[in-house]
């Protein structure tokens, strides 16, 4: 009964946070507050989207079971319309998109031909780390700020919350992967944060 409680207040505040996060990042883009890439979201939501069908085929399990892989399918492809609706139409795919799209299409191809979800499911994840590459490049080289503590902080939460109701180890996987990269992305803002205050105290 316990874990039974556990694992709806899981799945209930992981899929409140995740879609407050949609509905905020997806306001903010409208009111033209952020100007985030299409092509970069349009990888995300390929990604995860990959991500959620190897886990589901790889056993007997429900869109519930991996309750944080669901939800960030409904934000990537939300925020993917807001951001093709109303954000910025020139946004191109760089060559850092193009090379994540290729690797992307290589990855359903070895998964039509091998049919082996656990092997798929982890190269996407491989994938999905090295998508944030160029928001922790920009953090540690032009030390400006551009995320949102509030929402990051949200899309920690939401897959430390997935952690008790999530069912396999790809699950899991997806869960920890997200953690890890997140606490590196708000460690690094913190880093900025601090140099910049750092700046602004006068010499004695």
């Amino acid at each position: 009964m316990h874990e039974i409680l556990l694992r709806q207040i899981s799945i209930v505040s992981v899929s409140v946070l995740n879609l407050a996060i949609t509905f905020w990042y997806c306001w903010l883009t409208y009111k033209q507050k952020i100007k985030p890439a299409l092509a970069m979201w349009i990888f995300f939501t390929v990604a995860v989207g990959i991500s959620l069908t190897t886990y589901m085929r790889s056993d007997h399990f429900s869109l519930l079971d991996n309750i944080l892989n669901t939800t960030d399918l409904v934000l990537t492809i939300s925020v993917s319309v807001a951001i093709y609706l109303f954000g910025d139409h020139s946004s191109r795919f760089s060559r850092f998109d193009k090379g994540c799209l290729i690797a992307v299409v290589m990855i359903v191809l070895f998964w039509f031909i091998t049919q082996n979800h656990v092997i798929t499911h982890s190269l996407t994840q491989i994938i999905l780390v090295i998508a944030y590459f160029p928001v922790i490049r920009r953090l540690w080289k032009t030390r400006e700020n551009g995320e949102s503590f509030v929402i990051w902080t949200g899309m920690l939460l939401a897959p430390i919350l997935s952690l008790l109701s999530s069912k396999g180890m790809l699950a899991t996987v997806y869960s920890v992967r997200a953690i890890i990269c997140i606490v590196i992305l708000l460690v690094l803002m913190l880093r900025v944060e601090f140099l910049k205050a750092k700046k602004t105290v006068p010499d004695k």
